[in-house]
């Protein structure tokens, strides 16, 4: 069998309607998708779209992830520290010790990578 060494992500069929582990609701009633799209075959670098609707997660994250914003707005709170706005067309980090608040102010989009154990 042949490995495809190029995977392009098209539209979201299945997504997975459960919370992350690690992410607590604490204000509205938010909701989230997640689809994962392609996984390296050692397991280790999961890729895909996560789609969420408006209200604040608590989030604990335990690997890094690299995000691009298809569309929406969030304002990203670490605790204890400042808030960053982050919308449609921005790229960013999240490190595999992030704890802190993501206030989804608009329907969001974003392409993920995330690496599993960093």
């Amino acid at each position: 069998m042949t490995r495809k060494t190029l995977i392009k992500f098209g539209k979201v069929e299945s997504a997975d309607s459960n919370d992350l582990p690690g992410w607590v609701v604490i204000e509205g009633k938010p909701t989230m998708k997640t689809a994962v799209q392609h996984t390296t075959e050692d397991g280790k670098v999961l890729s895909g779209t996560w789609q969420a609707t408006p209200g604040t997660y608590h989030a604990t994250y335990t690997d890094y992830e690299f995000v691009h914003m298809i569309a929406g707005r969030i304002i990203i709170t670490p605790d204890g520290g400042d808030p960053v706005e982050v919308g449609a067309g921005d790229a960013f980090v999240v490190e595999a010790d992030f704890k802190g608040t993501w206030k989804i102010i608009e329907p969001v989009t974003k392409h993920f990578v995330v690496t599993v154990g960093s």
